[in-house]
């Protein structure tokens, strides 16, 4: 099993607001650094007095040359992470778990599907993307989220355009949408997939992430080229407390980041 890393201060150099619940935080080291991440690994993050919470890289290096997470208040933690402002210090511990396999990627057209804050664990993969566009096929990259107040990375997706091809719904209809309204999987019947040839990278709530790995395998695309981020419950990030287990992996160690291939029975066993 992994060995737990003692956290190291880091300081908050810039914050971003995304949504009404959301926040990028930026966080530069106040002292020695951690070794580099990959994209789609995650770091455990100390709110001092409160807790800690995992949460993945959605930025390797920001404006001020540090490491961005993006933290929606949902609990006692996140909510502490989210109210943090410049100067404030943290602990940082990482980087944990499994990125992205790009290098299985290499060649292929990628799909990038992202649902909700889904989309943070993705972006470094879409960064990487358009840095080495020579290395790589057609990029597709499909977003959705509950409405249009929901979309993180706004402005930023808007840039995609051009290199990849980006298609963004929203579950819900709400004043001044002009976009798609449906699930994130409706937008696969707008593209041309070349399945024999094409990796997808998916993120999202479980359920689309379920659907989606199972409407592309149906589609003709290889379990194994199917990668999924499954950051259920994960709370040691070293494989000791079990609370991350799905059957025989421990989400923290074997993932986040699992191929398809690996996990498609064990994801319709319900409470697995």
């Amino acid at each position: 099993m992994t060995t737990a890393l003692p956290p190291l201060p880091y300081r908050i150099a810039h914050t971003r607001a995304e949504t009404a619940d959301t926040r990028s935080i930026e966080l530069v080291p106040a002292g020695r650094e951690l070794a580099p991440f990959a994209p789609g690994q995650f770091a455990m993050i100390y709110a001092f007095g409160i807790g800690e919470v995992p949460i993945s890289a959605s930025r390797l290096r920001g404006r001020h040359g540090g490491l961005v997470h993006t933290v929606r208040a949902v609990g006692a933690v996140s909510t502490a992470l989210y109210r943090l402002r410049p100067g404030d210090t943290v602990g940082l511990s990482g980087p944990y778990g499994s990125g992205w396999d790009l290098e299985a990627a290499a060649g292929y057209d990628v799909l990038v599907i992202a649902g909700g804050i889904g989309l943070a664990p993705l972006r470094p993969v879409v960064h990487e993307l358009m840095d080495r566009p020579h290395t790589y096929g057609r990029v597709d990259i499909l977003v959705g989220a509950r409405t249009a107040a929901d979309l993180v990375f706004r402005d930023e997706i808007e840039s995609w355009r051009g290199p990849a091809r980006v298609e963004v719904t929203v579950d819900r209809h709400t004043p001044g949408w002009q976009g798609a309204v449906g699930l994130v999987t409706t937008l696969l019947d707008r593209l041309e997939l070349r399945p024999e040839r094409t990796c997808a990278l998916v993120c999202g709530p479980e359920v689309m992430m379920r659907h989606t790995a199972r409407d592309l395998t149906v589609r003709g695309l290889a379990p194994h080229r199917v990668q999924l981020s499954l950051e259920r419950n994960m709370r040691c990030a070293t494989g000791h407390c079990g609370h991350c287990q799905l059957g025989p992996l421990l989400l923290c160690r074997d993932g986040p980041v699992v191929g398809y291939d690996r996990v498609a029975r064990l994801l319709q066993v319900r409470e697995l």
